[in-house]
């Protein structure tokens, strides 16, 4: 069992940074690829951004490279999310979660392959 925690969203102009947090419970915390999903209303939720167990390898939506860069320290058990460049439609509910199903060798954008989920932090950009 892993439990997921997100901090560090909040409102922001277009153009600014946010670093998300994403502190992991449990000793088994470098066994999993992480990600980084987000949901804005009236919308499904979507693949932001994905790690594998020891960092070596990253995955990341179109809409998001060059601009988002995730990244994981396991000795604190916590995954992160640096976001630069944010535009409006950035503006989502952003979740982290520990991937369940496949390799932790590789990152997924699929959404399915994750079976632990924090609870999700607020960013808004506004323009």
């Amino acid at each position: 069992q892993v439990q997921l925690i997100e901090s560090g969203g909040g409102l922001v102009q277009a153009g600014g940074s946010l670093r998300l947090s994403c502190a992991a419970s449990g000793r088994t915390f470098s066994s999993y690829a992480m990600g980084w999903f987000r949901q804005a209303p009236g919308k499904e939720r979507e693949f932001v951004a994905a790690i594998s167990w020891n960092g070596g390898n990253t995955d990341y939506d179109d809409s998001v490279k060059g601009r988002f860069t995730i990244s994981r320290d396991n000795a604190k058990n916590t995954v992160f999310l640096q976001m630069n460049s944010l535009k409006p439609e950035d503006t989502a509910v952003y979740y982290c979660a520990a991937r369940t199903v496949g390799s932790y060798w590789y990152p997924s954008s699929r959404l399915e392959e994750y079976g632990y989920w924090g609870q999700g932090t607020q960013v808004t950009v506004s323009s």
